[in-house]
Formats: C-alpha cells, structure tokens, sequence
C-alpha cells in the first residue's frame, strides 16, 4: 500500500523568518520548576528532547526583572551568571542535535513571588492577582514601563550572548503583556489603556524594543492569548488585529494560546481545542501560526498542518510524557528520514511489532 504524501509533512523543513526548522515539532515552553533552570538541569531536560528529534526546543519562561518571578524555584534569572551558564550549555546541547535553541522571556506582572519593599509586584492596574491574591500590586508609572522594557532588551541581548537561535516574547495567559493587552486586566485610563489600540500600546513598545536587540538572521516568536474567554475581554478579532500589528513590525510566527486572566474563564476546550484561532489568524492575516493546546498526537499535528490551520505545532504535556514524541510519530508513520545520533543508531534500526 503507497504511503499518504501528507505523512512526510511533519518532517518537512519549515521557515521560519531568516531560520529554518528542521520539522514541525516544535516543544512549547513548560514551566517544569525545582530547579530545572540551573546549570545542568536545562541542558538535560532540553537536550533530551532534542535528541528525540524535535526540531526546536525551548526553555521554561526565563523572568527579564528582578520582580518577574514566579518563584525562585522554577525559573531562570538572566541577570545571574549562573543561570546563564545552564542557559548556554541547553542551547549547545539542542544544536548538538540538529535542533535550534528557543529562550521565553516574560514579565509575571501581578503574579509575581518575588515581593517585597524593594521589589513590590507590578502590573498595568492596581488589582489584586486571582492567582496571588493576597497583595495588590503597583500600577505601572511611565518610570516603570520604561525600565521593563529595557529589561526586556537586556535579557535579550544576554540569551543572544550565549547561543539562543530563537527568542519568544510571552504575551500569553496571564502575564505582564497579556495583563496589559486584556480590558479585564488592564484598567488604565492614560494612553495605555482604552482601546486596543492603547492597550497594545505596551506590549508593542517590548516587542520593537527586542526585535532592534535581537539579530536580524535569528526569528523572533510572540505567543499571545486569542480570547480571554470571559465576557468583557479580549475576542478572535481583537486577537486578529493584534496579529497584524506584530506582523507589520516584524514578528516571524505568532504562537497561539487562550485564556488565563480570569479564574471565571468557561473555556470550550478538547482535544486540539486552541487551534481554531490559529486556523482564523493565519487565514485571515495569511501569516505563519503555532498552534497548541490539547494536541497529544501525531495524527493532531499532520491534520493541523495539512489543513493550513497552522505551520507548525507546539507541545507542553506531550513532550513532558515522551521525550522521543517526534521519533515515535516517524516510527508509526514508517518514516526513515529522520537521522538518530551516532550514538544511538542501532535503535534506528529496531521494528517494533504488535500482536
């Protein structure tokens, strides 16, 4: 029996910007905590998933301020030394497996751990967060904006510093951007807020700032939430419009998430559910898209891609669950092309067989 055409499609070189990905795996940022951002821990955890064929792997989200933590138990602090020595050994270990290296910068905003006097939380207005919801943070001053953004390009520059091909701006679920970009979040009445125009305002101002600090040939993603699922806040054609203003100013794939402001969010979720907002950004704007959310198979990925609802797809839980996803899916689908490491290629050659 020939083989469907469409199966190879997983393994095709993608574009993306000036860089190309080797296929269509791509492992989305997961917050893996206790310690997997310090020296050693990211280069195990990434590198492994490189190995197992995937064509891109990215940190977990990597704070650009010192008041942009979760906790200090889970993520990466650019500012330290040696979290940015982990940093460059994960980056070599993708690139010793054919893969490139993605990095997460963001901002917790209201969620942030890291409190205090010197370091209160921030966030664009002065509501408490849902998930933290013990110390109202500080609204934003213009002071404050400005030395976020300035964070945000050294941070940058740091991950560019020590081997990073890719840089992902997160303006998804509840973060600092996204706290700007939602109305439910964001009830500033200055030029930062109103309209989406103004609440965009922000968000726009880090990603140019970035994008003119990250070098021309490496891609830069934004991951952004498509609807905030609650009523009053953002919808698929604020998320449209969004799109487009990061595409005009240079943004290489739009990453495509949903929800996260609100614990009152009704979500419709199942299996893939997420990527029906890819499917109406990228055909209405006719731009590149990740999708994820809810995809836990090969067979999701190839009826995404194939379909043209996205360009590539982006796993948290399934790449948590099997490190070897990307070579597994070649085995199901008797594709050959994918090359193992010299060292492990004997496995290669093993036909597992059923009963």
């Amino acid at each position: 029996m020939a083989r469907d055409p469409r199966h190879d499609i997983l393994f095709e070189p993608v574009p993306i910007g000036p860089k190309t990905l080797p296929n269509r795996f791509y492992q989305v940022p997961h917050c893996t905590g206790f310690g997997s951002a310090k020296p050693g821990s990211q280069a195990l955890h990434r590198g492994t998933k490189a190995e197992g064929g995937w064509g891109a792997v990215c940190t977990e989200y990597a704070p650009v301020s010192p008041d942009s933590d979760e906790s200090p138990y889970v993520s990466a602090q650019l500012l330290d030394d040696g979290d940015l020595a982990g940093l460059a050994l994960m980056a070599d270990a993708a690139h010793a497996h054919g893969a490139l290296a993605g990095i997460e910068l963001t901002h917790t905003g209201a969620h942030s751990e890291r409190r205090g006097t010197r370091w209160p939380a921030i966030a664009p207005s002065q509501l408490a967060s849902e998930y933290l919801p013990f110390t109202v943070p500080k609204a934003m001053e213009l002071e404050d904006i400005r030395r976020v953004q300035a964070d945000w390009v050294r941070a940058a520059k740091q991950a560019c510093s020590v081997g990073f091909d890719i840089v992902y701006v997160y303006g998804g679920h509840s973060y600092l951007l996204t706290q700007f970009l939602s109305p439910f979040t964001n009830r500033r009445t200055d030029e930062y807020g109103g309209s989406l125009e103004n609440r965009m305002r922000f968000p726009l101002e880090v990603f140019n700032a970035v994008r003119a600090a990250w070098p021309a040939h490496k891609p830069i993603s934004t991951r952004i939430s498509a609807v905030d699922w609650i009523e009053g806040g953002t919808t698929i054609a604020d998320a449209i419009a969004i799109g487009r203003m990061l595409h005009d100013t240079g943004n290489d794939i739009l990453a495509v998430s949903t929800g996260g402001v609100s614990s009152a969010q009704r979500p419709i979720d199942g299996r893939a559910y997420q990527a029906t907002f890819s499917d109406q950004i990228r055909n209405e704007l006719n731009i590149p898209t990740m999708a994820v959310g809810g995809i836990v198979s090969h067979a999701d990925i190839n009826t995404i891609v194939a379909a043209g609802r996205a360009d590539m797809c982006a796993l948290g839980r399934g790449y948590l669950e099997d490190a070897y996803f990307a070579r597994h899916a070649a085995r199901a689908q008797s594709y050959t092309g994918l090359n193992w490491p010299s060292q492990y290629r004997r496995a290669g050659e093993v036909q597992l067989r059923g009963e």
